[in-house]
Order: structure tokens, then C-alpha cells, then sequence
């Protein structure tokens, strides 16, 4: 096995996972809620059922993340994670914003990862060590240094108080800093735009291993820098992250810790 072929395993699964999408995009007949906020529709398990019978075809002992139907270990030091439909409430709403992630680790490494927004043909790939490519183009971040230059990228989980102050008094202060701040509902895309510079920052919190697995090698990969909140090393694992280009990471820890809860 090398990572060439565990390349075009996940390539194949997010591209006929794609299309399992698109055919469903404005077509579901009901859509379910797993929480409050959090939605599910027959297109997010559809998509991970396709992505991961695509992975035991060639991986049978793969273990297996995913959101839908959790975890299901190997017998190999190999694990997959997989987000089948990122922007789930996009999706449900007929916004094109939103897309599947797929991550491959080894010992709770990630290797390689990737992104796929099946609406626009956007395919972010990276592997460790190797670089990040958006179709085939590699990818380099943005070079503003300056926050009050900067444009910046978060989101608000379904399973967060939006109405916590810790988080609101975050938020408003990187919007007093940065030039703005959008929210695209998806952040595996909201960490790959950070990686070619159409963001400078992204930041969020409760996150899931298969929100953040594949978007944050993109990122790093790329030349971007991805911590917690307190600047130390992501894992997947981890409740915050922050990704930016960088230049502005100093500046963005500032900001975020000065809000911290502890």
C-alpha cells in the first residue's frame, strides 16, 4: 500500500460521493433532525455508505470514522474519516456551499486528505510533508500581516450555546479587528479557503474529528498555520482550532484568548 493508491482510493470515493450529492441537491423528500439545530437527510448517508464501502473495497481491514455511523475499528493501524456531507443545512436550503471531507490517518496521524465541493468541481488535496494542490494547482496562503487587512471565516456548531458569551465576545472582537468576518456553514471549506487565500483566519469551536481532519493538513500544507486557541499543535481531537495564513496567527491568538473561558 502506498500513498498513491490510498490517494486514488479517497479521490474515487469523494468524486462518486459527489454525485450521489448532486443528485439529491433539491431533490430530498424529507430531512431529519439528529438535534435542535443539526440536520440529517438521505443524502448525507448515502454519500458516507458510498464512501466507505469504496474504502473496504480496496481497504477491508480500514478502520473507519464517520459522522453518520460512527466509528468502526480495523484491524490495521489505518483509520479513515470521513464527513460525507459538510454543510448540511446549506444542502437542505438549496445553498451550494458545502462539501465532503475525507481523511486517512495512521496512528492518529493524518496523511493525506481531502475536500470535494461537488457544485463547483473544487478538489482539495494534501498530503503530509508534500504540499496542498486545488485541482492539480498547488496552494499557498494569503500574504496580508496586517488584522485590521484581514478577512476572517468562522462558524457556530449545533451543539453550542450561540448564545454564550465567551463565544459572542470572541466573535466581536475579531470583528472589530479584521475587515470582516463571513460564516459559510462548512468548515472543511472554510479551512481549504484559508489554505488559498481567500481567507486569512479561520476560528471555531466544538468541532468533530471529521470536521476538521482533512481541512487542516490542507491548510498546513499549504503554508497556513493551524493551533488550538492557546497556540498549541491541532490534533483532530482538539474543541478550538484556529487556521490562518500565518502572518496574522500572533495577532488572532491575542484576540481569542483574551476572551478564553478558563
Amino acid at each position: 500500500m502506498t500513498m498513491e493508491t490510498i490517494q486514488q482510493v479517497g479521490v474515487k470515493a469523494a468524486y462518486r460521493a459527489g454525485d450521489i450529492l448532486k443528485n439529491h441537491f433539491g431533490n430530498l423528500k424529507e430531512i431529519r433532525k439528529k438535534g435542535v439545530f443539526d440536520l440529517v437527510t438521505q443524502a448525507d448517508l448515502d454519500s458516507e455508505q458510498t464512501i466507505i464501502d469504496c474504502i473496504h473495497s480496496d481497504f477491508p481491514r480500514h478502520g473507519i470514522i464517520a459522522e453518520e455511523s460512527g466509528a468502526a475499528a480495523g484491524d490495521s493501524d489505518a483509520q479513515w474519516i470521513i464527513d460525507p456531507l459538510d454543510g448540511t443545512t446549506n444542502f437542505a436550503h438549496h445553498v451550494s456551499l458545502f462539501c465532503i471531507s475525507i481523511a486517512y490517518a495512521e496512528g492518529g496521524k493524518v496523511l493525506f486528505g481531502i475536500v470535494y465541493n461537488p457544485m463547483t468541481a473544487e478538489l482539495f488535496t494534501a498530503q503530509s510533508g508534500k504540499g496542498a494542490w486545488l485541482n492539480g494547482h498547488p496552494l499557498e496562503p494569503s500574504s496580508i500581516s496586517a488584522i485590521e487587512d484581514s478577512l476572517l471565516v468562522t462558524g457556530f456548531t449545533s451543539d453550542v450555546d450561540r448564545r454564550s458569551k465567551v463565544l459572542l465576545d470572541r466573535f466581536a472582537s475579531c470583528l472589530d479587528a479584521a475587515q470582516g468576518i463571513r460564516r459559510l456553514g462548512s468548515a472543511a471549506l472554510d479551512l481549504c479557503y484559508v489554505a488559498c487565500g481567500r481567507f486569512d483566519g479561520f476560528w471555531e469551536e466544538h468541532l468533530k474529528p471529521w470536521d476538521t481532519a482533512a481541512g487542516a493538513l490542507i491548510a498546513e500544507e499549504a503554508g497556513g498555520r493551524v493551533s488550538d486557541f492557546n497556540d498549541a499543535p491541532y490534533r483532530m481531537e482538539n474543541r478550538q482550532i484556529l487556521a490562518t495564513n500565518g502572518r496574522i496567527h500572533s495577532a488572532m491568538l491575542s484576540l481569542l484568548t483574551s476572551k478564553d473561558t478558563r
